[in-house]
């Protein structure tokens, strides 16, 4: 029987009816449990979720790993160069989360805009006549017509992009190198420099990978350059945008609201900058924890998924699907 070792609960799996096939051996463990490095010499494959702290490249020494197979996109916490030089492939599953992402942007950009969070609040303290008259007189926009900022126009930038399309919006997009330039020309989305994108986006939403080139891609001359109202929404990667930035714009309201999924640490600590905002400038913004991409119909897709390219390589013998390194098995 061939040996797997999952770093995540089989309760995710098994609440989604996404259980591995019966030809693997499944043995699941946190990453933190202390036979986990002796597993590791024992499994033929290492399934992880692309959520969660790094893995330290010497777990993979001295094993006999045909295949990492992570349960998402993000690869993140994994050390490729050590991993390639090991010659361990590594497999995710780009693309599952995408519709859950997009429907993430447009719901908070709508609730941002409109704020109905804040309204809530408002209603709770007594304030029912005095917001509703304020949320009048500061002549909410909803969707319809706005222009709607993509940064990053990979496929799930591709999806976010057909979600606000699909809402009215006008589209523009920052990225060097799109996957595939032919969906913007679909869209109608404009190509634009990362400023004339800020200035003119009413909504502007991330969606890059975490790296060197993109880590601080959000800081304060970005934020500033942003219309006055307008909405960030965060989707992409703890470190892409300066958190103590956002929140001295959101404090100075240069911003209409913000909604941020992803923190420079996971989960944030007590000396997080956002956290300390307060009064209108707390209410300006909306926290989520990592689930931008989680849904019960997306987590069955990835996970379904990765059992199906585990199977694929180490009972069928067959190629890697979705290959993120350049490593045959």
């Amino acid at each position: 029987m061939t040996r797997v070792l999952c770093l995540r609960p089989q309760a995710d799996f098994a609440r989604v009816n996404a259980l591995p096939p019966s030809s693997l051996a499944v043995d699941y463990r946190a990453p933190a449990d202390a036979d986990v490095p002796e597993l590791m010499r024992q499994a033929d494959a290492l399934v992880v979720p692309a959520v969660g702290p790094p893995l330290a490249a010497k777990l993979f020494d001295g094993t006999r790993l045909k295949l990492v197979q992570v349960t998402g996109a993000g690869l993140d916490r994994l050390d490729m160069a050590a991993l390639t030089r090991l010659g361990i492939p590594v497999a995710n599953v780009p693309g599952g989360s995408n519709d859950a992402v997009a429907e993430y942007a447009v719901t908070t950009a709508s609730l941002l805009l409109r704020r109905f969070a804040w309204s809530g609040d408002e209603i709770k303290r007594g304030n029912y006549v005095a917001f509703r008259a304020a949320m009048i007189g500061a002549n909410l926009a909803g969707l319809d017509g706005l222009t709607v900022g993509i940064v990053g126009f990979g496929t799930i930038g591709v999806a976010v992009a057909k979600a606000f399309a699909a809402a009215n919006c006008r589209l523009c997009y920052h990225d060097p190198a799109p996957p595939d330039p032919k969906a913007a020309a679909a869209l109608g989305a404009q190509s634009l420099s990362l400023p004339d994108l800020l200035e003119r986006s009413d909504v502007v939403t991330l969606h890059v990978p975490l790296l060197p080139a993109t880590r601080g891609l959000i800081g304060a001359a970005e934020l500033a350059r942003m219309k006055p109202g307008a909405v960030l929404i965060q989707a992409s990667r703890g470190g892409v945008v300066d958190e103590a930035a956002l929140a001295d714009a959101l404090r100075a309201k240069q911003l209409g609201g913000a909604a941020v999924d992803v923190y420079s640490t996971e989960p944030p600590g007590r000396d997080n900058p956002l956290l300390a905002l307060d009064g209108e400038a707390a209410q300006r913004l909306l926290l989520t924890p990592h689930i931008a991409g989680v849904t019960r119909q997306a987590s069955a897709l990835l996970f379904r998924s990765a059992w199906q390219n585990v199977e694929r390589v180490l009972v069928r013998g067959e190629a890697v699907a979705n290959s993120a390194n350049p490593v045959s098995p």
